[in-house]
C-alpha cells in the first residue's frame, strides 16, 4: 500500500518533491536571469569603452582588465554613463574619461561603499590619471584589490 490521500492523489512524499522540483526551476530561471543582465551590463561597459576617444579608451581597457584579473567578484556596470564596478549592486569603483568629460584628466574613483576608511581618518576618494606610469597601475591594481576584497 502506497501513501496516498483518499481520492488516489498523490502521497506527501511525491508532493514535496514536486514542491521542491518547482522551487528547483524558479531558482534556475532567477539564476539565468541574473547571468542575462550581468552580461547585458558588461557588453555595456565594454561598449561605452569602445566608444571613448583614444588614450582614454587604453586607460579604460586596462583598468577593466585589472578589475577582471584582481576584483572579479566586481560586476561591471555604468555609473553615471560610464565604466563603473559594482559589489551588490552599487558601484565602487568607476573611470571617468577626461576627455568626455573636457576636463584635464581621466579620474579613478571610488564610491563611499568602496569603504577605504583607514586608521588616517583621511583617504583619497580619486587618483587623476594622465599617461600612468607602471608604478601608478601597480598602485591602481592595490586600490582595485583593496575595493574588490570581501566587505571592502
Amino acid at each position: 500500500m502506497t501513501d496516498t490521500n483518499e481520492a488516489g492523489g498523490l502521497s506527501a512524499v511525491e508532493r514535496a518533491a514536486i514542491k521542491a522540483r518547482a522551487a528547483e526551476l524558479r531558482a534556475e530561471a532567477k539564476r539565468a536571469k541574473a547571468a542575462d543582465k550581468a552580461a547585458a551590463d558588461t557588453a555595456d561597459v565594454l561598449a561605452k569603452i569602445a566608444e571613448m576617444p583614444d588614450g582614454d579608451r587604453e586607460l579604460a581597457e586596462r583598468l577593466h582588465a585589472i578589475v577582471a584579473e584582481v576584483a572579479p567578484g566586481l560586476s561591471p556596470k555604468l555609473y553615471y554613463g560610464q565604466p563603473g564596478y559594482a559589489r551588490g549592486g552599487k558601484a565602487v569603483v568607476f573611470f571617468r574619461s577626461g576627455q568626455v568629460d573636457k576636463v584635464r584628466y581621466s579620474t579613478l574613483g571610488v564610491s563611499p561603499e568602496a569603504n577605504l576608511d583607514d586608521e588616517s581618518g583621511m583617504w583619497p576618494t580619486s587618483y587623476a590619471l594622465i599617461e600612468p606610469t607602471e608604478a601608478a597601475w601597480e598602485r591602481v591594481v592595490e586600490v582595485v584589490r583593496r575595493v574588490g576584497g570581501e566587505g571592502g
